[in-house]
């Protein structure tokens, strides 16, 4: 007879994954619930939100905590952010600090630690992520570096989240700092995320990773309709934000192929994660300094 999840060596708990911008976090989070819950680019603070992640194994769910990059927030929307960020700590029960080991330690990344060690009351596990870039000359120096950024009690592990390397045993370390606990969410969910708000969040990482050279931060979505049709079709509609107007030509292309090619890649990655046919409709606007109008950025995730 198997074991329920409610038995008395099951283990749940919530894991905090902090980091300046674009060290890997969301990377890490997707790789252990296993399917794509945060978006990932190129990009520093791609992450806007918290968002949760729920890895499902035999006897234990982890809810990892995917938190905005800390920073130096330049307007209303980073310093939300920030505060994301920060206000996930006191629910945690273990923290994981990601690091980006191929360069060594800024002053965001010093920040972070000074934060960790006025509000951590939980126990922290250094993640040295991007192992893989890290020159033989740099290991030393650069793991000294964030080693001392950190209590000495606290853990270490080198990784490349994009390849899962050092991943299982990073995983097993978590599961050593879990209490026991039943479940926290049923076992076919993955994320806190309405389906909407995960679909602006698509929309936008395509928007992302196909301009990232040319159009900044000021990216955002918004879904205008979400409408069941009696065809099963699922029809969608998506405004995309920009600051300027100059962006807003980007984003569309000579001739409209850009926002085609926005639309189609979303369009396709939607129907896998959802299992069923979108119609996806898709316009630009121009929408001067709106991570500055909080009434706004908020409206989006609504």
């Amino acid at each position: 007879m198997s074991e329920s999840p409610l038995a008395s060596d099951f283990r749940a708990g919530f894991v905090a994954v902090i980091g300046k911008p674009n060290v890997g976090k969301s990377t890490l989070i997707n790789y252990f619930v296993g399917r794509k819950v945060s978006i990932v680019s190129p990009r520093p603070q791609t992450t806007r939100r918290r968002i949760l992640g729920i890895a499902h194994l035999p006897n234990a769910q982890i809810v990892f905590v995917d938190t905005p990059g800390i920073h130096k927030p330049k307007h209303k929307l980073g310093e939300q952010m920030v505060e994301a960020a920060i206000g996930s700590l006191p629910d945690a029960d273990l923290i994981l600090f990601v690091c980006d080991v191929s360069r060594p330690p800024n002053e965001e990344d010093k920040q972070i630690a000074e934060i960790l060690q006025k509000e951590a009351r939980v126990p922290i596990i250094l993640v040295l992520n991007k192992m893989d870039r890290l020159p033989p000359d740099k290991v030393k120096p650069h793991t000294e570096a964030y080693w001392q950024l950190v209590p000495q009690h606290a853990e270490w592990m080198m990784t490349n989240a994009v390849k899962g390397h050092n991943c299982d045993k990073l995983l097993n370390l978590i599961l050593q700092h879990l209490p026991s606990n039943p479940p926290f969410f049923p076992p076919d969910q993955i994320t806190d995320q309405p389906a909407r708000l995960f679909a602006a969040e698509i929309i936008r990482e395509k928007v992302l990773l196909n301009t990232y050279q040319e159009v900044p931060h000021g990216i955002g979505v918004a879904i205008e309709r979400w409408e069941e049709r009696p065809n099963g079709i699922l029809a969608v509609a998506a405004t995309i934000y920009v600051e300027r107007e100059s962006h807003k030509g980007i984003v569309i292309g000579e001739g409209g192929k850009m926002l085609k090619k926005i639309g189609r890649q979303a369009r396709e990655e939607l129907e896998l994660w959802l299992n069923r046919r979108i119609y996806l409709e898709l316009w630009v606007k121009v929408r001067e300094r709106w991570r500055d109008q909080p009434a706004f950025f908020q409206q989006l995730e609504s």
